[in-house]
């Protein structure tokens, strides 16, 4: 079971980093994403955001505070919504680990059914318009102007992140799928050609953002950067649309919202996005196969924290029981 942050050691960083703060330090645990650990700090007068990568179980690539420290300081001057980063701190004996500061942003965040039933009908499609057009914005952002021109290496993306998630699979399985395996091999066999270049969100959903509560179609802030990347804008729309699977419910432990019938269904998002950025969606089916493979692997590693010790909440081990279900539909997304 995770512990909570050093409060003491907390408030001597951000003191040092000139921070004021106003009084003891309170810590409170942010239920919702199974990846990095999010804190609400507090002072009695101020509020900020803790993160860092879960104690046990995790892997790199899938937990990187620094990377998403990076990338959303970087996107502060755009039109893309993100909280301001205060401090990030790579020096594992501060704290053990790395770790991030960043501004708290007042507003709602819907994660479960529940909460999205206080939407009324009539604002869910500019609520979810939104959402696309802040997708469209980052990936219209240029990366160069931005500095993240050495961001990552997107030549050759696409074919990285089909090796990268059966790696991430060798990781965190806790059993043998011969699926797998075949859907993996149709992947690398439909490559397709590297496209243009764009920033990456890497898990975008309704959960990884911070809405107006007084007008749910304003996108305050967009949450949880670990998996950005600089590569095919495609596998970001892609992920986004396999999420609204009802796999998500068990990979999260909850009725997610995001998996709500009230929403647009997957089609309807793929192709708001095509309306709005004047892209076309390319080899669809690869996209729709690597994305489920990413999902797949995704809940295999929370069974695998789980496990491990650093995720028990929610039934969190009953995430595996969603994998052999998404690498079936990969697999018939790309019928040989």
């Amino acid at each position: 079971m995770s512990t909570g942050p050093d409060i003491g050691i907390l408030e001597q960083h951000l003191r040092q980093l000139g921070v004021p703060v106003a009084g003891p330090l309170t810590a409170e645990r942010i239920p919702g994403g199974r990846s990095n650990e999010t804190y609400r700090l507090g002072d009695g007068v101020h509020r900020w955001a803790f993160r860092r990568p879960p104690l046990a179980g995790h892997t790199a690539s899938a937990h990187d505070v620094a990377r998403e420290a990076r990338v959303t300081r970087a996107l502060e001057p755009t039109r893309v919504p993100v909280p301001p980063v205060i401090s990030l701190c790579e020096d594992a004996g501060v704290m053990g680990g790395p770790f991030t500061v960043s501004a708290w942003i007042d507003g709602m965040v819907i994660r479960d059914r529940s909460e999205l039933e206080q939407i009324p009908d009539a604002d869910l499609p500019g609520m979810c318009d939104s959402l696309i057009d802040v997708l469209v914005e980052l990936h219209d952002a240029d990366p160069a102007a931005l500095g993240l021109g050495d961001f990552g290496r997107p030549d050759g993306f696409v074919g990285r992140q089909v090796t990268l998630w059966r790696r991430q699979w060798e990781q965190v399985k806790t059993r043998d799928l011969r699926d797998l395996e075949r859907l993996h091999a149709r992947l690398e066999d439909r490559l397709p050609e590297a496209g243009d270049a764009a920033v990456l969100h890497g898990d975008y959903r309704i959960d990884n953002v911070i809405l107006d509560p007084v007008d749910p179609s304003r996108v305050l802030a967009v949450l949880d950067w670990e998996l950005s990347a600089l590569g095919d804008p495609l596998t970001d729309v892609a992920l986004m649309c396999t999420y609204r699977h009802p796999a998500l419910d068990v990979i999260l432990g909850m009725p997610a919202a995001w998996a709500s019938e009230r929403l647009p269904g997957a089609d309807d998002l793929a192709n708001a996005y095509v309306e709005r950025s004047a892209r076309d969606l390319g080899d669809w089916p690869f996209y729709l196969g690597l994305a489920h493979l990413k999902l797949a692997v995704i809940a295999e590693g929370i069974a695998y924290r789980a496990r491990a010790g650093a995720d028990s909440g929610r039934n969190a081990r009953a995430a595996a029981d969603a994998v052999p279900e998404l690498i079936a539909e990969g697999l018939v997304h790309l019928r040989p």
